[in-house]
């Protein structure tokens, strides 16, 4: 039995990309690698069939034709980036690449031409290569500080047509795999830079926020935020041992970037353990007051899966420098729900459960989905005889997602909308077009050409309908 779900009224519905992903090298300098670029170049090798960010979506060329293609599906609002590396050409003077410059202009008046509401993140993994390679990027304080100069200039160009900027989109991640679990290029194992990178983009975060409220930058309805990856940490069962497990998890994946972005402050717990393990970071009281002062005004969340976790059983190697996992195992629930494609626990009820959350440990502020999606490998095989791809499986997810996310809001919590992950099928790190997570096709085989897959259909009804079937969750014992 299906029931229907009417959506509230002014929550929006939209997509999200990034400059990266999209765009292709297409126009681009010869000294303007982004980090992604230069790993590509460096170790393409592990980049699925080798494809990366040099083609992309071509989205740089091809803006036009997507956004006529977002307003046949109704989109209200699109996320995506502006390149830093490819916005300037002199990241120590700050000195503006005036043709990428003006092809960010076209492409948010053709938005904004066609009823599409644009939100900008100002770095999204796009920190110059250049940067990385001289300074080790966000180790660095004088990158944080070239950071705010680019964003100012960004500011300056374009605050008058974007009313939705962020900081950063999932600021956890690239230092993770590189320092923390030295799973990508350069591959350079460092703890302690780890922790210098996490501390160093919440202090970058602050700055923005400070420079466009006090720099004259926001317009009528105007907000300032930052997108964090939040995975939800459950533990095994309800015993003090597990919870803790779950709770430190937490601590060094999630709350390192909610609490200072909201709160303003950091956990002491987080500088207690640091310190034991000799991983602190530099920092200063001015820098701590510069982030209590200057809360965002809203936050986006990038939530796909939860992650299950128990105490640890096993002892630590002597050796072994310091990662979180110290205090949690990793937990293989039975009986789970998996996407088999990407390797990742399908659980619908954790956006009710992150809503609660968001209206208990933060208060009022406003919130949003900024990512929610399901990667498919192979999608040709659910083509029709017309060639349209069934993707009944992502109409599904969004239904079930959007329903237990709506649940929470019933019940006091400030979310203001859902973006789904992707517009079009995109460039992701190392899986590359492996898996698919696109409204809207790509055929590598010919020309980078798009097509409507049967969500992209769904989803323009919804839009349009605002409302959405979805299985009716009342018991029913068989």
């Amino acid at each position: 039995m299906k029931k229907t779900v009417k959506l509230p009224k002014d929550f929006f519905l939209g997509a999200a990309a990034s400059a990266w992903q999209t765009e292709g090298w297409k126009g681009k300098k010869e000294n303007q690698d982004s980090y992604m670029d230069l790993w590509y170049k460096e170790n393409k090798k592990v980049w699925h069939n080798g494809y990366g960010p040099a083609i992309a979506t071509n989205y740089y060329e091809r803006y036009q034709e997507d956004i006529g293609y977002m307003k046949t599906i109704g989109l209200q609002c699109y996320r995506t980036s502006i390149s830093w590396s490819r916005f300037l050409i002199d990241y120590e003077t700050v000195i503006v690449d005036e043709d990428y410059a003006a092809y960010y202009d076209k492409m948010l008046d053709e938005l904004i031409a066609q009823g599409i509401e644009p939100m900008v993140c100002l770095e999204h993994y796009e920190v110059p290569a250049s940067l990385q390679e001289k300074y080790d990027a966000w180790s660095s304080k004088h990158v944080v500080d070239l950071y705010i100069k680019y964003v100012e200039e960004v500011l300056k160009r374009y605050s008058h047509k974007v009313k939705y900027w962020f900081a950063f989109n999932e600021p956890i991640v690239v230092q993770t795999r590189i320092h923390l679990d030295a799973v990508r290029y350069p591959f350079v194992q460092d703890s302690k830079a780890w922790m210098q990178w996490n501390y160093n983009k919440a202090l970058a975060t602050s700055r923005a926020m400070k420079l466009y409220r006090e720099g004259g930058y926001r317009i009528l309805g105007g907000k300032f935020g930052t997108i964090i990856n939040v995975e939800m940490a459950y533990p095994r069962g309800s015993s003090s041992f597990d919870r803790e497990a779950a709770d430190k998890y937490d601590m060094f994946y999630n709350r390192i970037f909610l609490d200072p972005a909201i709160k303003g402050v950091f956990e002491p717990e987080l500088f207690k353990i640091c310190e034991e393990y000799g991983i602190l970071m530099e920092y200063t009281p001015e820098e701590m007051k510069i982030i209590k002062e200057n809360p965002v005004d809203w936050i986006g969340i990038n939530l796909y899966h939860p992650n299950r976790v128990k105490g640890r059983s096993t002892a630590v190697a002597k050796e072994a420098p310091f990662h979180p996992n110290f205090f949690y195992e990793d937990f293989n629930m039975p009986g789970i729900k998996m996407n088999p494609y990407r390797g990742w626990e399908i659980y619908p009820e954790m956006m009710y459960d992150f809503s609660l959350r968001m209206k208990r440990e933060y208060g009022d502020i406003d919130w949003f989905i900024a990512e929610s999606g399901m990667g498919v490998e192979k999608e040709e095989q659910y083509k029709d005889e017309k060639g349209v791809v069934q993707d009944d499986y992502r109409i599904e997810f969004i239904q079930q997602h959007l329903y237990w996310l709506l649940k929470g809001m019933a019940e006091g919590s400030r979310c203001k909308g859902y973006m789904l992950w992707a517009f079009t099928d995109n460039v992701s790190p190392m899986n590359a077009f492996k898996n698919r997570y696109g409204l809207m096709g790509i055929d590598l085989e010919n020309n980078r050409d798009r097509y409507f897959k049967k969500s992209a259909l769904f989803y323009r009804d919804m839009i349009a309908s605002g409302e959405f079937m979805v299985e009716d969750d009342t018991e029913e014992f068989r």
